[in-house]
């Protein structure tokens, strides 16, 4: 091989000579979660125009590139799906909202009027981030719930129940371990058994539980009666 040729017969020197630049253009701006640096971040949405350089000017288009996502803090560039993933701040709001529609759930499904079912749930709601939640507005904001759709006290899993714990629970699910789901179902098996066993509408309420937190039947039964036997 001749000094100063590559394999291909071209000169080392060609790749200098030519080459192409990718000029970015912001088109947007936000926070997001940084796979790279592992917590939120503000981020740029950028797209590019490519050109071709001779010594290192740009003489030729090349096309467009992007859109991708360039973190603000490592500066690392990534695809637009990395938007998906919810910040840790949204994650958390997504648990503490979750938490708080299975308790409601559990209750209105006839542990309302249980003392110790209300206390299991506002414990399982202040742990989740609602500090200040008590018993009594738990069972005022059941109550309302009841009085605004009809419902009756022990009725089982409705359309509009269903339809409220998967809005919740759906874009929750894709972001959450095994163990983290599970957890959600269990906190709410524990607040149905904390007045007596499983009523019938409070197996229904969980199974939808478990259904839209992705959990198969087969392990939410396995779960309910796990959270049965004391630890």
């Amino acid at each position: 091989m001749l000094p100063g040729r590559g394999r291909n017969g071209r000169t080392a020197g060609a790749a200098r000579i030519l080459g192409t630049r990718t000029a970015w253009a912001a088109v947007g701006d936000g926070e997001f979660f940084c796979p790279h640096c592992g917590g939120d971040r503000n981020y740029q949405r950028l797209t590019g125009r490519r050109r071709l350089t001779l010594l290192g000017v740009p003489v030729l288009p090349r096309g467009v590139t992007g859109p991708v996502v360039e973190c603000a803090a490592c500066r690392r560039h990534f695809g637009t799906d990395v938007l998906d993933h919810p910040t840790t701040t949204r994650l958390s709001a997504m648990l503490r909202d979750a938490v708080h529609t299975v308790s409601l759930a559990v209750l209105a499904a006839g542990g309302t009027c249980s003392r110790t079912a209300l206390d299991a749930a506002a414990g399982a709601v202040r742990a989740a981030g609602f500090a200040d939640c008590t018993r009594e507005q738990l069972a005022a904001l059941v109550e309302a719930l009841a009085a605004d759709t009809g419902r009756v006290y022990g009725q089982a899993c409705g359309p509009g129940l269903a339809i409220e714990l998967h809005e919740s629970l759906d874009p929750l699910a894709p972001h959450l371990a095994p163990a983290g789901r599970e957890s959600i179902l269990l906190q709410g098996a524990r607040i149905a058994l904390a007045d007596g066993p499983y009523t019938p509408a409070e197996r229904d309420v969980l199974a939808t539980v478990g259904a839209a937190l992705t959990i198969c039947a087969d392990d939410v039964t396995r779960l309910l009666e796990a959270a049965r036997t004391p630890s």
